[in-house]
């Protein structure tokens, strides 16, 4: 209680500007008052299509992807800068907007909607170039046209050969994404430059990663941290540290990871250095990934270091481990808790009455959001507002996305339902051929209808409901 009430002390004194002391594992409590003051921003990389979440994002951006029953992905990144104090917080999109931008409305739920600063959207841009559109002129003279009037050359060719192009465009990678805004970035002048993606589930206070970066007047500083359980080195960016926290060694998604240490995807970087940086790999190639050559650079001169996260982290980007963390919210609540008033991870949520339990209903370790009916069976699931379970029903490790219904005597097992599917009754989604066998994810998109009696075996995966014209 104690604790509690000096934290929130705390919050009321950084609210009006008054610097007080934090503990943290790189914390410098003696030296807070001493440090120079920087201008920070906070970019969140929001604009990968998430193709390897398959279904889910077919018609969504991954940041707008569901977790946890009344979350989305991007609500993680976005209440950790909230809790940090970052006030500058721009969010870079590319793939599937409405529904992300609807879900940030403005950034009303972190509280960044102001009248100066706050949350800034950057899209996709093009900006008027007059050299630009008479060569396209000239060049049309002898090419054919398609039938919306522009030549046949491929748009994401054109985007290829202008990676890192201030025209703006559609970006080909991370740091290609970051150095597209550039003018922007400039023109703000930070002296530090936050960058987060927008898929992945943690809590952590950023300012300990700037205060650590700004000891070591670092380049760069990268937060790593254990490759989760059930996950793969070969996934993510491998690292090897000296004892002193530098980072000695970098590898991009190796297939024979030399460490078992990876990037949590969370960076701190000297904005100077960093443009510079872009500025020369730009000028000898394409920039794609910053894995893939922003980093290892900043490695091979020697002032790239890591800040170690101990506490619960995990990649979402692929259905298996969104699974998993979704699984852990039920199985692992200590290293995994949503509900601590004292770093809550805020949304946009539609505003629904309690959910109605039947007296039919049978509950096991579950997660039921508010609107939900539910008179069948729920075991070890999730389900979103909304859903409907009727009786005989049962839902096993399984995670239902908001106003999923299931008729009578349905049965889902590790399955993924996405929002407004119907399963019509007596089916069979997803289950396991035999006892303690587990059988690969079961996933269904968006507002599909599954007629009943029907079996949709394990693995299956069916698209969304192409949406009407």
């Amino acid at each position: 209680m104690q604790s509690r009430i000096i934290n929130k002390v705390r919050s009321g004194l950084e609210t009006v500007g008054l610097k007080t002391h934090r503990h943290g594992s790189h914390a410098r409590a003696d030296q807070s008052n001493k440090r120079e003051r920087s201008k920070i921003l906070a970019l969140v990389l929001a604009g990968g299509e998430g193709g390897r979440l398959d279904v889910l994002t077919e018609q969504r951006a991954k940041p707008a992807v569901p977790f946890g029953g009344t979350l989305r992905l991007i609500d993680f990144a976005m209440s950790n800068c909230r809790h940090s104090h970052l006030s500058d917080v721009w969010i870079v999109e590319q793939y599937e907007l409405h529904e992300l931008n609807e879900h940030l409305a403005n950034g009303r739920p972190w509280d960044m909607d102001r009248t100066y600063g706050g949350l800034q959207i950057l899209p996709p841009f093009e900006i008027h170039d007059k050299g630009k559109k008479k060569d396209e002129k000239d060049d049309g003279k002898g090419k054919d046209k398609d039938k919306d009037g522009g030549s046949k050359d491929n748009d994401k060719d054109k985007d290829k050969k202008e990676s890192g192009s201030d025209h703006g465009g559609f970006a080909e990678g991370n740091a290609d994404a970051i150095y597209r805004q550039r003018r922007l970035l400039k023109k703000f002048e930070p002296d530090l430059l936050v960058v987060l993606s927008a898929d992945h589930v943690y809590k952590l206070d950023f300012r300990d990663v700037i205060d650590f970066h700004k000891d070591q007047n670092a380049d760069v500083t990268m937060v790593t941290t254990k490759v989760p359980e059930g996950d793969s080195a070969t996934r993510f960016g491998v690292v090897e540290v000296s004892e002193d926290g530098r980072v000695t060694n970098f590898e991009y998604k190796p297939k024979q990871p030399k460490s078992d240490l990876v990037l949590a995807e969370i960076f701190v970087y000297d904005f100077q250095k960093l443009m510079e940086t872009l500025d020369d790999l730009a000028e000898d190639g394409e920039l794609k990934d910053y894995g893939e050559g922003l980093l290892p650079e900043l490695v091979k001169q020697g002032n790239a270091w890591e800040f170690r996260l101990n506490s619960y982290w995990r990649d979402v980007g692929i259905p298996e481990s969104y699974w998993k963390a979704s699984m852990d919210l039920i199985t692992k609540k200590q290293e995994l808790n949503l509900d601590d008033p004292e770093w809550s991870i805020l949304t946009r949520s539609a505003q629904r009455l309690p959910a109605h339990i039947h007296e039919t209903a049978r509950f096991e370790n579950s997660l039921i959001s508010p609107g939900c009916t539910v008179a069948g069976t729920v075991i070890r699931s999730i389900l979103g507002p909304g859903c409907v379970v009727e009786s005989g029903a049962t839902i096993r490790d399984s995670i239902l996305f908001d106003g999923v219904h299931v008729e009578v005597d349905a049965i889902i097992e590790r399955s993924i339902i996405d929002e407004k599917v119907v399963i019509g009754k007596r089916s069979i989604i997803g289950g396991r051929s035999g006892v303690g066998e587990k059988k690969d994810l079961t996933m269904i998109g968006k507002k599909v209808k599954i007629a009943q009696d029907t079996h949709v075996p394990p693995g299956e995966r069916i698209s969304p409901e192409k949406p009407k014209d």
